[in-house]
């Protein structure tokens, strides 16, 4: 009957499966990963801040558009989840979806991180990872997911029915609300979806759930970035730590993380200019 759900292989099912895969998103137009620039920018630095975020906790942190910014690894392996605003506008924010079509599930040197519609345009760019040499391991596992959300107290209530307060959802939610002196209710409705800074992740090959392991950061290892505009961040320290056995509670060992910002030399950035936003009309065919 018409309409009905079809269950039954057909007899053409080897030849749909066989069908090539086609990539979403021909990239070729998007503006290259200028290597020579991001190289000379990155030498010379001098660092002008250092935040350690606690355990278990998030912090804010600003980075002026030209900076060189670092995620740190310190006393030991830690998982982060990162957001990222537009400083001076927050409804412009990390747009990890769009990340993820552009680049990859996990995102290293030379990649971009994207901000949301309709701006849609580069907030930082990747210029080292000491974790690139990890690359895909036999599970499908890679580090610094754009895949996975953030660990939140509405899941936990939903999987476990209990409270848990300082899942990373949580914890980014308390630091935004004290950097911008707002309340829980409207922070909370800036939290977007995360770059999972050092952890590893993929999906299982049989069920093709979403997974974890044990991440393979080590103290002195850092993810950098380039600040495209100015920047607004929050980073969490997962209550997972470095996510090899669970989250969403106290048993994990957790440790601090570092986030370290740099000023290049003056004539590094001769003839740069942040990023415009998007130009696309805004008339959507009215």
């Amino acid at each position: 009957m018409v309409g009905q759900p079809q269950s039954a292989e057909p007899l053409d099912a080897a030849k749909r499966r066989s069908v090539p895969p086609v990539i979403c998103y021909e990239v070729d137009r998007l503006p290259p990963y200028d290597a020579t620039f991001y190289e000379r920018a990155r030498s010379g630095l001098t660092k002008i801040a250092e935040i350690v975020v606690p355990p278990r906790e998030a912090r804010t942190f600003t980075v002026p558009a030209g900076h060189v910014w670092r995620i740190v690894s310190i006393d030991g392996p830690q998982v982060g989840d990162l957001n990222l605003w537009n400083a001076h506008d927050l409804s412009e924010r990390f747009f990890s979806g769009k990340t993820r079509a552009l680049h990859a599930t996990h995102v290293t040197t030379g990649h971009r991180l994207w901000s949301t519609l309709p701006k849609l345009r580069p907030m930082a760019t990747i210029t080292h990872d000491t974790l690139d040499w990890y690359g895909f391991d036999a599970d499908g596992g890679g580090v610094h997911d754009v895949i996975g959300t953030r660990c939140d107290p509405y899941t936990n209530r939903l999987l476990k029915g209990t409270d848990y307060h300082h899942c990373c959802h949580s914890n980014l939610t308390r630091a935004l609300a004290l950097d911008r002196q707002v309340s829980l209710a409207e922070a909370e409705s800036h939290i977007h979806d995360v770059l999972n800074v050092f952890m590893c992740t993929g999906f299982t090959h049989d069920t093709h759930q979403y997974f974890m392991k044990a991440s393979p950061v080590r103290p002195g290892d850092f993810l950098e970035f380039f600040a495209e505009i100015d920047l607004l961040g929050a980073l969490s320290t997962c209550p997972g730590g470095d996510c090899g056995t669970k989250h969403s509670d106290d048993i994990a060992l957790c440790y601090p993380l570092g986030i370290e910002i740099y000023r290049p030399a003056k004539d590094a950035l001769a003839a740069w200019q942040p990023p415009s936003s998007n130009a696309y009309s805004g008339s959507h065919g009215l």
